[in-house]
């Protein structure tokens, strides 16, 4: 198994699957979450093959944009998986990453998963989640969906189940709340932990200036 030219292929399957996503689950957010995680790697005993093509994976059909079904993500990867003749066992691990690697999964109540490799492909993805990239790709999903900016009589549902979630058409705002600020405390590497923490005070500024304009104090 040739693992160079099976990422090579990963990412041409990935560049050309998500040609047209919308800005914010495109493949230069594939591309920057793939970075972060190796990067984080570096700190971790993991495998990066598995790594490498979780990450690249990771947003093949995100839930959604396929009127919430989960399974579409998994069986994608699976199909293009075994067509490059991946060992079932890497094959089913990175559908584990796949399934599990999003927010909304620890909203739920059911069968967790865990691995190393996990660990470092979430904190990437969360670390593309915050920050400026972050505030960026949150309005750029708020208008992809005409979402309100912000209404104050609407506000952050904290104690949401993950149907609620995946049903919610709150602010953009609110989203800052009911998600972003929250994934500080949620990494699970010592390298997510430090560059979430730059990131979360950036967004903390933001909301600062926001509402400091929003109210007229500015």
């Amino acid at each position: 198994m040739n693992q160079d030219l099976i990422i090579k292929n990963t990412i041409n399957f990935v560049k050309k699957t998500l040609k047209n996503a919308e800005g914010g689950h495109d493949w230069f957010h594939i591309e920057r979450v793939y970075k972060n995680a190796l990067l984080i790697a570096k700190g971790e005993q993991v495998n990066e093959f598995i790594i490498s093509l979780g990450a690249l994976l990771h947003d093949i059909a995100d839930a959604k944009f396929y009127d919430g079904d989960e399974s579409v993500g998994p069986k994608k990867a699976r199909s293009f998986l075994e067509e490059q003749n991946v060992e079932e066992e890497i094959i089913v691990h990175i559908e584990n990453i796949i399934k599990h690697i999003s927010f909304k999964s620890s909203l739920g109540s059911g069968k967790t998963f865990r691995s190393p490799e996990l660990s470092v492909v979430q904190d990437a993805d969360r670390l593309d989640a915050i920050g400026a990239i972050g505030i960026a790709r949150c309005f750029n999903y708020g208008g992809f969906k005409n979402r309100t900016l912000y209404d104050p009589e609407i506000a952050p549902n904290l104690n949401m189940t993950k149907e609620e979630y995946k049903k919610s058409t709150a602010p953009t705002i609110n989203h800052f709340y009911e998600k972003l600020l929250l994934l500080r405390d949620r990494m699970n590497t010592k390298t997510g932990r430090r560059i979430a923490e730059e990131r979360h005070l950036y967004m903390e500024g933001f909301l600062n200036q926001f509402f400091d304009e929003w109210n007229g104090v500015r």
